[in-house]
């Protein structure tokens, strides 16, 4: 019955609430998955619902407090997906808000590329104008230039969940840098970036270092909850550092954090910058750290739309095993060996931040007269490679701005949800000829989350411990994998010419010449 810490998570694909207690247990969770809107209208665009987003919080974490049965919430700190936000008004009521997949604001940010500011935003902030604030903000101007206006807050969305327990507005470096508003350099916001997109300074919150105390649970909130008026609430932050935090990852040996996105990253400590505009920096969350990813869009969603629109059947095979939908998935893939039967699945590219064209979901290679060739399990170890692939890309652009430092040890660590499948570990480490560590739970997000809250009263809970597996790179398998991967960027690049102009090469493996890097008149397709 000691005392526990609450972890809430506003996911790219879920609002989760954990708790664990003073030794690190997992104690009890619950989730609601949610999906984002279109915006009518606008091409791209997705629109986060906050009212039903609190709704799903809310619910998950009244059945964390009702399992708790009485046992105290010590404290609280909340993580989110990173680049979305949240605008109130002067009341503090939202008026607008976005998740991270939100792309409608293209065209502005073309015209930021065209005036020379996505550069200078990319040198301050780390990261590029596709689906980041600077661009966003500028479409609001144009298109709700009432919205803007009104405005007299902004907030990321581990702020907006802070907010909603708290009632007050400040943000943190891990999500506060993912606006490209920061100046990662200085861990703050930066008024010459605000003045670029003519955005108003005052309605950016103050920032404090993340396992600060902000405020406390509010009588509405713990109505909502269940939570008790006046449990403290500590600043959280973005998902992936946050994961960072919770494993203690540390220079040497990159980390793949896999959830709805995957994320390949490298803690370093200066805040460097990559010359060929490939890869983004943020904040990590100690004082004098940062983060260097690749983002690999689509690699866990792909196995969770695969799940739902073809294999309903796992679900109930599951519940008589014991598993999960997604074990019996894997099973299935098991069976299949590498290159998937020639199956290729196009779900994400290499990170290229400047120009990054996104070909459209599909799977190419498939036999409708080789019914058992290209069955379900070809399919889900085509999207198991292809996520391997693109994340041993990043791997490799990781290791040339680092000079070798991000791999130094010959491993790659690998959590997130997607990190408690048996098969997937087994891909990475024959994609990428890194032995893979596998943390003990996939909640590291989470963890790291937890980690902050018992930070912020002076407790301590421990990092995850060391990797429950490591799966050994087979050499024979990296080398069948050679040929494989070097198929699968051909594939990729067929299909994103087949709905877009003559475009640059998406990635050039190592040792071959790398493009002049040149400015580009037009950025990202984002998500296709």
């Amino acid at each position: 019955m000691s005392d526990v810490f609450l972890a809430i998570d506003a996911g790219t694909g879920s609002a989760r609430a954990l708790a664990f207690d003073i030794e690190g247990r997992l104690v009890t969770q619950a989730g609601r998955e949610w999906s984002h809107p279109a915006v009518p209208g606008h091409p791209g665009g997705t629109t986060f619902d906050t009212e039903s987003g609190w709704v799903a919080i809310a619910s998950a974490v009244s059945e964390v407090v009702e399992r708790l049965a009485g046992r105290r919430v010590a404290a609280v700190a909340a993580s989110s997906m990173r680049e979305g936000f949240v605008l109130y008004d002067e009341s503090g009521a939202e008026i607008w808000a976005c998740p991270n997949t939100d792309g409608r604001a293209r065209a502005e940010a073309d015209e930021l590329v065209a005036e020379g500011a996505a550069d200078e935003i990319y040198r301050t902030a780390g990261d590029w104008v596709s689906i980041t604030a600077p661009a966003r903000l500028r479409w609001i101007a144009r298109h709700e230039p009432g919205i803007l206006s009104r405005a007299r807050h902004l907030g990321m969305l581990s702020d907006w969940v802070t907010t909603r327990l708290t009632g007050r507005f400040f943000t943190e470096p891990t999500c506060g840098s993912s606006s490209a508003l920061f100046d990662i350099r200085a861990r703050n916001w930066s008024p010459e970036l605000a003045a670029i997109v003519g955005v108003d300074p005052g309605i950016l919150p103050p920032v404090v270092e993340s396992g600060q105390q902000i405020g406390t649970v509010t009588r509405a909130a713990a109505a909502a909850t269940g939570l008790p008026v006046g449990t403290p609430v500590i600043s959280g932050g973005a998902d992936t550092q946050l994961a960072l935090h919770g494993i203690a990852a540390r220079e040497g040996v990159p980390t793949i954090v896999a959830g709805t996105f995957w994320q390949t990253t490298a803690v370093v400590a200066e805040p460097i910058i990559d010359p060929e505009r490939r890869l983004r920096t943020l904040c990590h969350v100690e004082r004098d750290a940062w983060m260097v990813e690749g983002i690999g869009f689509l690699s866990g969603l792909a196995m969770r739309w695969f799940r739902d629109a073809m294999c309903p059947d796992a679900a109930s095979t599951a519940q008589l095993t014991g598993s999960s939908a997604f074990s019996v998935m894997e099973e299935w893939a098991a069976e299949v060996p590498p290159g998937s039967n020639g199956i290729v699945a196009t779900m994400a590219s290499v990170m290229q931040a400047d120009a990054w064209h996104q070909a459209a979901p599909s799977f190419i290679g498939f036999d409708i007269n080789d019914a058992k060739g290209s069955s379900r399990g070809a399919f889900i170890r085509a999207i198991e490679e292809s996520a391997a692939i693109v994340a041993a890309g990043h791997l490799d652009i990781l290791g040339a701005l680092t000079g070798g430092r991000a791999a130094a040890e010959g491993a790659v660590t690998f959590t997130g949800g997607s990190s408690a499948g048996a098969l997937w570990p087994r891909v990475i480490a024959g994609v990428t000829g890194l032995d893979t560590r596998v943390t003990p739970a996939p909640e590291a997000t989470s963890y790291g989350a937890a980690r902050l809250a018992a930070q912020g009263i002076g407790a301590s809970l421990p990092p995850m411990g060391e990797p429950d597996r490591v799966v050994r790179a087979d050499t024979a398998e990296h080398e069948a994998y050679r040929s494989i991967t070097a198929r699968w960027h051909r594939v990729y690049r067929d299909v994103v010419s087949i709905s877009g102009p003559d475009l640059p090469p998406l990635f050039t493996p190592p040792g071959a010449a790398r493009r002049p890097l040149a400015p580009r008149p037009t950025t990202a397709d984002h998500l296709g």
